[in-house]
């Protein structure tokens, strides 16, 4: 219980700042070694993360490729009194939304579910959304309830109670639902996100929170920063577009060579949601040759004994070197040696190649998401 340990030593972080320890989730080929999957699994859920981002007219398309490998997730509760969940904190998404008992199907039967006929403060809006993914949607109906982080308590929150979920991926997942904390454009028209919420409740001193992640576990802290979870000087690079946590990436090198890449300029999005680190479609191809990895039916393979040598990945961000090293880009599961990359067609919304810095590029960097000032901090993990 190493995070109850942190929070005993730093009763300074103070009044209006909670912490939430995350877990680290099994990866899909832990649960697949586990459960009886079944056969192309995998390769029947293979899709574009990019489209992630991309708006329809109700609702946010919301792929499931991203929860594929491993994942940080942490407790929340809905509900008087009440019932708990095991959430996403997933900043490439802006809703919220759980199982609930209005769900038969057996991804909602193997999770928590919420029944708002056992909370006193539920109250029903009727409106149905549909969240729309490549390999089918999955239903939610609004309504408002009391939602609970620690000792934060939001009043008449917003949030999706599912009516139906695909079995692929989650009846195989360990969580039971998302919490989005990206901005209210990115979310359901109408509503508040719980973050303008817990602002508006003041149940936050700032408007700020952050992401440490580590390779067992993490916590994400709302209100502020731990300066004992990093080291070194933070680097503060501004939001281009206030829909995601979306920045600027001035250059991509591969070893100490630039590849000019970004040349035009590119545009990456800070993603607690997403694991993998994704990298512009147009690109990939040359990216891996430069690497010597091969693709195959765990990935983009490469010889574990080769790893010491590979070299560090660097990301120009506010005129600052970001280096990412090949042992943290690199995962050895059972002793297959896989660069932990995807690749995305989709184009920033302006049209730049887009990137998503996902959890293992944030494993190396600890992350601050600053509402106020609308920019993204990154400081060398401690």
């Amino acid at each position: 219980m190493w995070w109850l340990v942190l929070a005993l030593l730093c009763p300074w972080l103070g009044e209006g700042m909670v912490r939430i320890p995350l877990r680290k989730g099994r990866s899909m080929g832990e649960v697949m070694r586990e459960k009886e999957v079944p056969e192309g699994f995998l390769k029947d859920l293979k899709g574009d993360p990019g489209r992630k981002y991309q708006l329809s007219n109700a609702v946010a398309y919301e792929p499931l490729t991203n929860y594929l490998d491993s994942f940080y997730f942490g407790e929340i509760s809905i509900g008087t009194p009440p019932q708990k969940f095991l959430v996403l904190f997933d900043t490439g998404s802006a809703n919220l939304w759980v199982p609930s008992s209005y769900c038969q199907t057996p991804a909602c039967g193997n999770h928590a579910r919420f029944n708002p006929s056992l909370s006193s403060t539920f109250s029903g809006i009727g409106v149905t959304c549909t969240l729309s993914y490549g390999f089918g949607d999955l239903s939610v109906v609004l309504g408002y309830d009391t939602v609970t982080i620690q000792n934060i308590v939001i009043r008449n929150q917003e949030f999706g109670l599912s009516l139906d979920e695909p079995s692929r991926p989650f009846y195989y997942q360990d969580f039971d639902g998302i919490l989005g904390m990206a901005y209210p454009g990115a979310g359901i028209g109408g509503f508040n996100t719980l973050m303008q919420n817990m602002l508006q409740q003041s149940q936050l001193t700032k408007p700020i929170f952050s992401f440490y992640y580590s390779r067992y576990g993490g916590e994400v802290i709302l209100g502020g920063v731990d300066p004992q979870l990093y080291s070194g000087e933070v680097i503060w690079a501004p939001v281009v577009q206030e829909l995601y946590w979306k920045i600027g990436i001035e250059e991509f090198s591969i070893g100490p060579s630039a590849t000019g890449w970004c040349s035009q300029g590119c545009h990456g999005i800070v993603d607690t949601g997403t694991f993998l680190l994704t990298i512009p479609g147009q690109f990939m191809s040359a990216f891996l040759q430069e690497l010597g990895a091969e693709e195959s039916d765990y990935g983009f393979v490469v010889d574990c004994s080769d790893v010491p040598s590979m070299p560090t990945l660097y990301f120009a961000i506010s005129g600052a070197q970001l280096p990412l090293p090949p042992s943290v880009y690199v995962l050895n599961i059972d002793g297959v040696c896989t660069v932990g990359v995807e690749s995305t067609y989709v184009a920033s919304s302006s049209g730049q190649p887009l990137w998503i810095l996902g959890n293992l590029f944030l494993r190396q960097y600890y992350s601050i998401f600053d509402v106020a000032n609308n920019r993204v901090g990154f400081a060398l993990s401690a």
